[in-house]
């Protein structure tokens, strides 16, 4: 089969300058695409500021013969997600894949933990998201054309202990991948999630000793398949990394129903919670319609 390619797609890459980002946008580059490098050039806690992080990415990738502009703006406002499609739309002409990715951590237990601390993950994951995403929506739409693809994480679908700002911030990511794949179904734009295993700066300490080959170029190759005109899949969340490629889902049982009473008692919820929870016969609802559907036939079973 012939390889991916990107020629004449322009991709923006948020938080591109280290990591995953960078590993993303070198990629994409390499397969002929134009690319929008964002980075803020923060710490990893979202403090500071600078241009060298995306320069030096950018500079990379045109020395290897590809095209690239760098992009400082922040994702966490209105007017930095607006300034980041319009970088990408001014210098190229059209917005094609949109890589949200950019992320900070403020880890700490949810009783000890501030609101500004809050907020500073909800600001750059998810918030970030939606301000870039939105612009770049309405100009993929203009093209009958798009590929999204959100950086998730296993501590949002699964949880992880002290990391509740950055894990509601992650999950979120999911309900909105899953929107923008039901706004953008009949303009063939696609929205996918990724849940990422990797060895990078934001996990530094945490996976080093893992026995593991986590280099970020393993999660980058589903990435690069996501976002390619191949991929014909659309709100749905895979765990990626070190060489391994599964799709997670949330799925419904079938359930039990008593709809013939005026009520249902929680006594009766109890005597049935083996039934309620039985995964057996589970279905995957691809919109919140299909869940209804689903519940009508346990109603009407």
């Amino acid at each position: 089969m012939s390889d991916i390619r990107f020629d004449d797609r322009v991709i923006i890459v948020t938080g591109a300058g280290s990591g995953l980002g960078k590993s993303h946008a070198l990629e994409f580059a390499r397969r002929g695409g134009k690319v929008v490098v964002n980075d803020l050039g923060g710490s990893v806690d979202g403090t500071g500021s600078g241009a060298s992080a995306a320069d030096l990415v950018v500079k990379e990738i045109e020395e290897a013969g590809g095209t690239a502009v760098p992009n400082y703006e922040s994702v966490s406002t209105p007017e930095g997600g607006e300034a980041i499609v319009q970088s990408a739309l001014d210098n190229f002409g059209r917005v094609d894949v949109v890589i949200n990715n950019a992320g900070i951590l403020r880890d700490r237990s949810l009783v000890k933990m501030s609101p500004e601390e809050w907020d500073a993950v909800l600001d750059v994951h998810l918030r970030g998201a939606y301000c870039v995403s939105r612009p770049a929506l309405r100009a993929m739409k203009e093209n009958n054309y798009g590929r999204f693809v959100f950086t998730a994480s296993a501590a949002g679908v699964f949880g992880n202990f002290g990391q509740g700002n950055y894990g509601a911030a992650k999950m979120g990511l999911v309900g909105l991948s899953n929107v923008v794949s039901q706004e953008g179904l009949k303009n063939n734009i696609k929205s996918n999630v990724i849940a990422p295993i990797a060895l990078t700066r934001m996990t530094t300490g945490i996976m080093d000793n893992l026995g593991l080959k986590l280099d970020p170029e393993y999660v980058t190759s589903m990435v690069v398949y996501l976002a390619s005109e191949e991929c014909e899949q659309t709100h749905e969340i895979y765990s990626v990394g070190a060489g391994r490629y599964a799709r997670i889902f949330v799925g419904l049982c079938p359930g039990w129903a008593d709809s013939g009473g005026d009520h249902v008692s929680a006594e009766e919820v109890r005597d049935n919670l083996d039934q309620i929870r039985d995964p057996e016969g589970y279905a995957i609802p691809g919109n919140a319609a299909e869940e209804m559907v689903e519940a009508m036939k346990t109603l009407k079973g």
